[in-house]
């Protein structure tokens, strides 16, 4: 295990540094003091478990295929972006374009989200990219999505789960929404839903990691109405090209 101080430290010189750590084989990597330093965690593969204490920057774990990152704080914009594998834990809130174009891993955040979250997902034979929202989330929400699955679990009780133009172009994945959201608030291309015995299968898998990485009650976080949105169809403007 290794602690480093990041305070005053360059993010280019921060990111060397986590770079040579996991290459060198560390297992755990301890953070401290890290506020606004972009980058970390990208492009980078392996079992490393990096634990963060304050404020990482933009694009954290872009391109990142198989670390665990570990947030005691908030994070910042395009969180997971294009990630292939991994776990991403954020004990805090999250920004804009969290997992743009996530292929696979699974993030998990205790409170809020931004705006276009989730956008161009994708998946491909076993590699579904997950993405669990213990609070709300802001407009354009999935996106495009093409892939995946994305649950929203607003426990404070925000008066929106979701922005308006949810699941604008969405053409694969799913998502489940903890309680209802109204019409207006959806893109043309998606339709609203009950769960069925399969579904609620599969968010309990999930919801199950959420309440042990926050300390949430499972129970009274399952013992609520779900809805699910799904595309209608795979070419939503199929009938603009020829």
């Amino acid at each position: 295990m290794k602690t480093i101080n990041a305070l005053g430290i360059y993010y280019r010189d921060l990111n060397e540094i986590i770079k040579e750590l996991v290459r060198s084989g560390e297992d755990i990597i301890n953070l401290k003091n890290v506020n606004g330093q972009r980058y970390i965690g990208d492009n980078l593969s392996g079992t490393t478990k990096i634990n963060i204490e304050g404020t990482p920057g933009n694009d954290m774990a872009a391109f990142m295929d198989g670390l665990t990152i570990e947030v005691f704080g908030n994070g910042q914009d395009a969180i997971g972006n294009t990630m292939n594998d991994g776990n991403i834990i954020i004990h805090g809130h999250a920004g804009d374009v969290v997992g743009y174009g996530m292929r696979g891993g699974s993030i998990y955040i205790k409170d809020s989200v931004g705006y276009r979250v989730g956008i161009h997902m994708k998946e491909y034979k076993d590699k579904v990219p997950v993405i669990v929202i213990g609070g709300s989330a802001g407009d354009f929400f999935g996106e495009y999505m093409a892939g995946g699955c994305m649950i929203v679990l607003n426990l404070k009780n925000d008066e929106n789960i979701v922005g308006e133009y949810c699941g604008t172009g969405m053409h694969g994945g799913v998502i489940y929404l903890r309680g209802d959201v109204e019409d207006y608030q959806l893109g043309k291309e998606v339709i609203k839903e009950k769960i069925d015995d399969k579904d609620y299968a599969l968010i309990q898998k999930y919801v199950e990691n959420f309440c042990q990485y926050f300390d949430y009650d499972f129970q009274k976080i399952m013992n609520h109405s779900f809805v699910k949105l799904h595309p209608i169809g795979k070419r939503p403007y199929g009938n603009m090209y020829a």
